[in-house]
This record gives C-alpha cells, sequence and structure tokens, in this order.
C-alpha cells in the first residue's frame, strides 16, 4: 500500500517558488502582513488541507504562482465569489477542470502508452508541431487524475509527469521559452507528487535549475540542485542518473563563469555513469547516456579554454552519436566550430557550423542554433571573407529564419 503523500500539489509549488521550507513560505507571507504560523503551513501540506482564509488565498496564489485549485484546495461552491476569484493564478493555466466520469483500471496504462510514443517522437518531430500534441495530451491526463484511484491513479499521475516534463523541455531548448517551461515544469512536479516518484521528481528539479543557471544566477540553480539531489537520494538514484545531475550542475556552473567546479563535477560524473548497482535507470530518461555525458565535458572544455582536449572529447561524441541523435549533433558541431574559433582556424570553424545548419533545416533545435551563433559571432574579425559570407548566407536564409521565428 502506498504510504499517504500529503497535499504533494501544494508541496511542489512551494518547492518550485523557491520556498525551501514551509518556515520560508511563512515569513514570506509575514513580510506581506499575513500571519498563519508554521502549523497552520503544515496544514496546508497535510492530506485534506483546510481551505484558507480569503487574504491567504490570494496571497498564496500570488506568492506561489498557481491557481487555488493548483495548490490542493478543494474550493466549494458555497465558498463565494472572493473564492471562485482566487481560482486564478497570474500565470497561464490552461483550460478549467471539468468533471470526468469514473476510469478503468486500464486508462493508466492507456495514457502511459501514448506519453512514451510522444518521448519517442521528440527527437524526429518538428516541435512546434509536437508541442501542442503533447501539451493537449497532458491537459487531458489532468482531467483523468481525479476519475481514477489506487495503482491506476499513481501510473497515469507518473504519466503525466512525463507528458508535462517532455513539453517543459520542448519550450525550454526548442521553443526558447523558459518563463513557459517554469510555469510547465511546476505542472511536472505536482503530477510526480501524486505519483509519489521521487526520481522523476529530481528530474524534473533538475530541469528546473537550468533556467536560472543558463542566465547565471549561480545560487538558484545550486538551491533547485540540491533539491533534486534529495529527491534522487530519496529514490535511491543510480550512478547513471546521480551522472546526469553532476552534468547539469557542470553546466549551470560552466555559464556561472565557474568552470573549475564544473570539471571536478563532470570527473566525479565520469566515475559513476557506468556504476552497475544493480538500480536501473528510468526507461524515460532517454537523454542521457555516456557519449552524452562527453558532449557536456566538450563543452565544458571549451569554455575553459582546454581546446584540445575539447576537440579531441568533441570529435569523439561526434563519431559516436547514434543515428537518430541530429539534434544534439548541431549542438557538437557548433561547439566545435567554436573551438576553431578560438584556435584561430576560421574555415574549419565556418565548415563545423555550415553543417549544423544544414542539420537544423531538417531537424530543428534552438539551442543548436544558438551554438552556431555563437560560432559566428567568433568570426567576426573574418566576417569578410568568402568563407563567413557563405556561412551568412545559410544562416539568415529562409528556411533557417523562419524555423527560428516560427519557434
Amino acid at each position: 500500500m502506498a504510504r499517504p503523500t500529503g497535499n504533494a500539489q501544494f508541496k511542489a509549488a512551494r518547492q518550485a517558488a523557491g520556498y525551501r521550507t514551509q518556515q520560508e513560505l511563512v515569513d514570506a507571507l509575514a513580510a506581506r502582513g499575513i500571519h498563519i504560523g508554521l502549523r497552520q503551513a503544515r496544514r496546508y501540506e497535510a492530506e485534506n488541507p483546510p481551505l484558507p482564509q480569503p487574504d491567504v488565498r490570494q496571497a498564496l496564489v500570488d506568492l506561489l504562482g498557481r491557481p487555488l485549485d493548483e495548490l490542493g484546495f478543494n474550493v466549494p461552491p458555497c465558498a463565494g465569489p472572493q473564492a471562485a476569484a482566487s481560482l486564478i493564478a497570474p500565470a497561464n493555466r490552461g483550460p478549467l477542470r471539468t468533471a470526468s466520469a469514473p476510469q478503468p483500471a486500464t486508462a493508466g496504462a492507456d495514457f502511459s502508452a501514448v506519453t512514451r510514443a510522444h518521448r519517442r517522437l521528440y527527437w524526429t518531430v518538428t516541435p512546434a508541431i509536437l508541442h501542442p500534441a503533447v501539451a493537449a495530451h497532458a491537459t487531458l491526463g489532468g482531467q483523468l487524475l481525479d476519475a481514477t484511484t489506487g495503482r491506476t491513479r499513481q501510473a497515469l499521475a507518473a504519466a503525466l509527469a512525463e507528458s508535462w516534463l517532455l513539453a517543459g523541455r520542448i519550450e525550454f531548448f526548442d521553443l526558447r521559452e523558459p518563463d513557459r517551461a517554469g510555469d510547465t515544469w511546476v505542472r511536472a512536479l505536482q503530477a510526480a507528487g501524486q505519483a509519489d516518484d521521487a526520481l522523476l521528481g529530481a528530474a524534473i528539479l533538475a530541469h528546473m535549475a537550468f533556467i536560472p543557471g543558463w542566465t547565471g544566477q549561480r545560487q538558484a540553480a545550486t538551491e533547485r540542485m540540491v533539491a533534486a539531489r534529495t529527491y534522487g537520494r530519496r529514490g535511491q538514484a543510480g550512478g547513471h542518473f546521480v551522472a546526469w545531475l553532476d552534468a547539469v550542475e557542470a553546466e549551470c556552473a560552466t555559464r556561472c563563469g565557474d568552470t573549475r567546479a564544473a570539471l571536478d563535477l563532470i570527473s566525479h560524473a565520469e566515475s559513476v555513469v557506468e556504476d552497475a548497482d544493480g538500480r536501473p535507470t528510468p526507461e524515460w530518461m532517454d537523454w542521457f547516456s555516456p557519449i552524452r555525458l562527453a558532449a557536456f565535458k566538450g563543452n565544458v572544455q571549451l569554455t575553459a579554454g582546454h581546446l584540445p582536449q575539447a576537440r579531441e572529447t568533441l570529435l569523439h561524441v561526434l563519431d559516436e552519436l547514434p543515428g537518430d541523435a541530429d539534434k544534439q549533433r548541431t549542438v557538437i558541431l557548433g561547439d566545435l566550430g567554436a573551438v576553431e574559433a578560438a584556435a584561430g582556424r576560421p574555415q574549419d570553424a565556418a565548415r563545423y557550423a555550415l553543417r549544423a545548419l544544414e542539420l537544423l533545416e531538417t531537424h530543428w533545435y534552438a539551442t543548436g542554433l544558438e551554438r552556431v551563433r555563437v560560432v559566428r559571432r567568433a568570426l567576426g574579425p573574418w566576417e569578410h571573407e568568402q568563407y563567413v559570407r557563405d556561412l551568412d548566407d545559410r544562416l539568415y536564409g529562409w528556411g533557417a529564419v523562419v524555423s527560428a521565428l516560427a519557434c
């Protein structure tokens, strides 16, 4: 029998909003003139939480960025207009929930099958086409969740968390919409809480670290990684999973200018990534492998100025990437171009960037285009050379420009 999870939706929203403890949330409410006490905050995270008073409701919605019914509170029709108004959060919350008929025991497996299909399609389908389908599927899962019980509900909640995680990945890495991705990953975290799946929670929190990490906010990224590692330990994460957490934190550290810490993290990841500890890697974790760890390493070496080592690492990755990894291949080609530009080999840099652009015409990936643009900026001293003009013709061709604007 699964252990009670309490009000997992409220807890997930609190953590995602940056309040690591219930006391921190109490303090934030007090700063707004709302005084509830730690005991009351604990009741909000318990089973069947009491409906907050009207002034507290609105403060919670504002602080946590979620509508009241997505914080795990049951708002009865007789609660009055003020309670109804607080169902609306500042962020875009999608369609309101409507009642669903009780679902059969097969609902969890049926929903999960579509989630798995979307996960596979991510590597080949244009992001702007796939995303609406993934988001609609996740919305359906949210509608069905309250119409299931027991193991069916747990299976459905886990698949729902995966769907929201994938939707957020598309928004962040492919569509370059970090704010939207953050809101989506809160939904994913709430669903993982409903499933009581600690490893899914760890994966979602680590993805959330990318948002501040990519903009140089080291402390915020570190706090999310601490939470991710805590959930990973709770879920008895194996070496492969721990290595991915190391790689995520290394990328955040790199973007925050701390390549020494990043290289230490990569070194630890290499020591554990293939640990045969009997704990299988989750099926849904299809975005990481030892060769993708090497890709993280090559980028850190490039940023640290270790050009010969970066070149060797990245060429190895390029040779070993699987055939369906064209999105990742665009990133590697971009990084190789940046290596050659930094090494004073502009023609080789332009050649790698052109190869990346050729792939982007059929396998769009905003992160890959970002890497190409880094190369182009590095080629500024040679911008009047014909090979750079050829790169510009491709970079600003109709296909590339339309794809960039569409995403």
